[in-house]
């Protein structure tokens, strides 16, 4: 699974992780996220990641 970097903070997503804090399980990958899944750092949507 690949992991995706936020354009605006450079945040990364790490699908191996994924987001405990919202309920988000280790193994989603970032496609499977929801869409109204926003960045836990800065708020932007996933439009707004780029694969890395």
């Amino acid at each position: 699974m690949e992991s995706y970097k936020c354009i605006i903070c450079d945040y990364i997503y790490n699908p191996k992780f994924g987001d405990p804090d919202y309920g988000i399980n280790s193994g989603t990958s970032f496609q499977n996220l929801p869409d109204n899944w926003l960045c836990p750092q800065c708020g932007a949507s996933k439009e707004q990641f780029e694969q890395i």
